[in-house]
């Protein structure tokens, strides 16, 4: 059952984020930004597979100059749509943007602004802070999503004083290892996990913690649901499989996606994922927040508290907050 979409709308960007893989520019300069036609054709065909959720990503999303435009034309077809921004560009598009961002998350790699700029390579700490004083003052309630890494961890309590500050979620992010990144270790986990308890402004899916504990996804029983739950798309108007991260095939988009989907092709992927050599210890939250979307296993019950208390926030918090403004 397909629940998401993660479509690279690009993969520029313009900070140098010493944990992610698309800190290394030269691969991505001069990469193309995905055509609207291309994707208005694909929201329709996808709306009609099942998907209900759509991650505007990249790179950096708001470096295409349609951005707006692309999220408008999915609300048409009752998606849910988020974001996640280093907000640099954030100030120019805001108001283009208001209202049509279902999910939209800001990130801030430390409470400390020379710290934050130093992991971003680029100046862009006030920017932040800036944005969300922007968006707060659209009626937006932007999440404040810290990525946490071994280095970071013990910054937490200071990231949620700046969340309570601004009267936002802090969603923790766990480092996932990729490209030579470590993982988080044992005390970070310890550490996060024994925070964020009772913490109803905080956003930690448990299910990502216990995972890490576990060693990551095993191939002999996966808990992965990468192609079946999820289907990305590229710039270049590609179906990518199983995952961005872990890129094995690639098919263009020449033809119905449905037609693509039940493919011998993409059956024998729905059949391995989770299973492939590569599949090992992986931990990739982007595919592990889908696969865990149902109690059918420890990770998905352990990931359902969190689920619930982000819900109430979002969806009846905010909400009030916003007719009492």
């Amino acid at each position: 059952m397909l629940l998401l979409c993660n479509y690279y709308v690009t993969y520029r960007c313009n900070a140098y984020c010493t944990f992610c893989h698309f800190g290394n520019h030269d691969n991505f300069r001069n990469t193309p930004f995905a055509e609207f036609e291309d994707f208005k054709s694909n929201i329709k065909q996808i709306s009609q597979l099942g998907v209900k959720f759509i991650d505007l990503t990249g790179g950096e999303p708001l470096l295409h100059k349609e951005i707006h435009l692309m999220a408008e034309f999915a609300k048409e077809f009752k998606m849910q749509t988020s974001i996640t921004t280093n907000a640099m560009l954030y100030p120019k598009i805001a108001e283009k943007l208001a209202g049509k961002i279902d999910l939209l998350h800001f990130s801030l790699d430390s409470p400390d602004e020379e710290e934050h700029n130093k992991i971003r390579k680029v100046d862009c700490y006030k920017l932040v802070l800036n944005s969300i004083n922007i968006a707060k003052s659209l009626g937006e309630f932007p999440d404040i999503l810290f990525t946490v890494t071994n280095d970071t961890y013990r910054k937490l309590p200071r990231m949620h004083e700046i969340a309570r500050k601004y009267d936002l979620v802090l969603l923790v992010n766990p480092v996932f290892s990729y490209f030579g990144n470590p993982g988080l270790n044992e005390q970070a986990i310890d550490f996060i996990e024994e925070y964020s308890e009772g913490k109803s402004d905080i956003y930690l899916n448990r299910g990502f913690l216990k995972l890490r504990r576990d060693g990551g996804n095993d191939i002999n029983n996966p808990s992965c649901k990468a192609v079946s739950r999820v289907i990305v798309i590229s710039p270049y108007n590609e179906i990518i499989l199983p995952c961005y991260h872990f890129e094995h095939e690639r098919i263009k988009i020449d033809k119905p996606i449905k037609e693509i989907r039940s493919s011998g092709k993409v059956k024998e992927f729905r059949k391995m994922e989770g299973r492939f050599d590569y599949c090992q210890g992986c931990t990739v939250n982007c595919y592990f927040e889908p696969s865990f979307a149902f109690p059918t296993n420890a990770y998905a019950i352990a990931s359902l508290d969190s689920k619930i208390k982000y819900g109430f926030n979002k969806l009846v918090k905010q909400k009030i907050k916003k007719i009492i403004n």
